[in-house]
């Protein structure tokens, strides 16, 4: 029950993360907007292409909050209890792995890779199932080992537990 908890609580940091970049975007994006079509700031010659780089900017903003959106809900959607219903490693799991003499934990979801977490005063780092590491993770069990190929190692991790 205590990893639940703890998976709850990457999920909510994660979403509560995610929150505040959406909004500080969604504000970006119309001051951009709002600047771009404000006929104060139309081009005085040809080389002015301050509204013109306005709107690009608000047209690339305008896309990053659709992404934003998608991975807030995306987020919501993690099953933190399928692999315990799979009886195997899932998305939603929270991984103990070994790697040269050292075991970290690593939390397993379709989004945020490389987001690093304190939880319980440790650090999870959590893995995005579309990394390297998280592939090769999908489907193992305790006590299995994998490797991963990195640009400039071979790395070998070995299960200690996932929950």
């Amino acid at each position: 029950m205590l990893c639940r908890l703890v998976k709850q609580l990457l999920l909510a940091e994660l979403i509560k993360r995610a929150k505040v970049e959406l909004e500080q975007l969604e504000g970006a994006a119309k001051s951009h907007r709002d600047f771009a079509t404000d006929q104060e700031f139309k081009a005085e010659s040809k080389y002015d292409t301050r509204a013109l780089e306005a709107s690009y900017l608000a047209s690339a903003e305008a896309k990053r909050v659709e992404e934003l959106k998608l991975e807030i809900q995306i987020l919501e959607e993690v099953d933190v209890d399928a692999s315990k219903k799979l009886g195997e490693i899932g998305m939603g799991a929270l991984v103990e792995l070994s790697h040269q003499n050292q075991t970290r934990r690593y939390f397993l979801i379709p989004t945020a890779g490389g987001t690093l977490i304190k939880v319980e005063d440790e650090a999870v780092l959590v893995v995005s199932v579309f990394s390297p590491i998280g592939d090769a993770l999908l489907g193992l069990k305790k006590g299995d080992e994998f490797e991963v190929e990195t640009p400039k190692e071979t790395r070998h991790y070995q299960v200690i537990n996932y929950l």
